[in-house]
């Protein structure tokens, strides 16, 4: 390839518009209410990890109502509720287990780390002492250990 000025000129372009072709399927759409400061830690954690997202901020009510409407049960709620390629992702969800879903794409709804237990991506510094799973929701509702965090035997 022959470098030429014009060339020159437009290679930043191209870099660009390839860096955002590959973050397309790294983008979460996050529904969260106003406010929350543990969803503010987990996205930047998604950050950290090569992913992007967008917030919209709900009343309490209409993220509940968001939640129901993608399939989940009360019991596995959390403080907020984000989408990524047809997956739903509830709460403080880790991004390499969103990586691993993204490569297996398992036929479920998605996943979800109810509650918001300590330790958890948003919910301070990782503790050993207060282990935590993430579930993966299939289509019909049950659930499904997908990790364990941290990691046991």
């Amino acid at each position: 390839m022959i470098l030429t000025r014009r060339t020159c000129l437009l290679l930043p372009v191209f870099m660009v518009v390839s860096r955002a072709a590959l973050a397309g399927g790294r983008h979460l759409e996050v529904s969260s209410t106003n406010g929350c400061g543990c969803c503010l830690a987990w996205i930047k954690h998604l950050e950290e990890n090569g992913y992007t997202a967008t917030v919209t901020n709900l009343p309490m009510a209409e993220l509940v109502l968001k939640k129901m409407a993608f399939g989940l049960k009360p019991e596995l709620y959390s403080c907020h509720t984000a989408m990524i390629d047809g997956y739903v992702i509830e709460g403080h969800v880790p991004s390499v287990d969103i990586d691993r879903l993204l490569l297996d794409r398992p036929d479920a709804i998605g996943l979800t780390v109810p509650g918001m237990p300590t330790g958890s991506p948003g919910m301070g510094e990782p503790d050993p002492s207060n282990p935590y799973e993430v579930l993966l929701v299939r289509r019909d509702g049950v659930t499904d250990v997908f990790s364990r965090h941290p990691q046991t035997g």
